[in-house]
């Protein structure tokens, strides 16, 4: 298997219906069929962006273990606070 397929697994993990309990939150009525794939791409880089800031906080303090704090800080630094921790 070749290593993007565990990606593409986890992405497809991102099930139609969470995707449409998420647009619910948001106030959205009425979903396109075309939305669910733009979505999966946009949880994708953003994970992405979060988990290489994550990544470099945790390098940084001479760590192998990404500690919550690591996460926090990351989501901070893109404008995403996340309080309780």
């Amino acid at each position: 298997m070749p290593p993007d397929a565990d990606v593409l697994d986890t992405v497809q993990g991102v099930t139609k219906s969470a995707i449409r309990r998420l647009c619910r939150r948001g106030g959205v009525k009425r979903i396109s069929g075309l939305m669910y794939e733009e979505v999966r791409g946009v949880v994708t880089l953003f994970l992405k962006d979060v988990l290489h800031d994550t990544v470099l906080y945790t390098e940084n303090a001479r760590r192998k273990t990404v500690s919550a704090l690591d996460v926090v800080y990351a989501l901070k630094r893109r404008g995403h606070h996340l309080y309780g921790f």
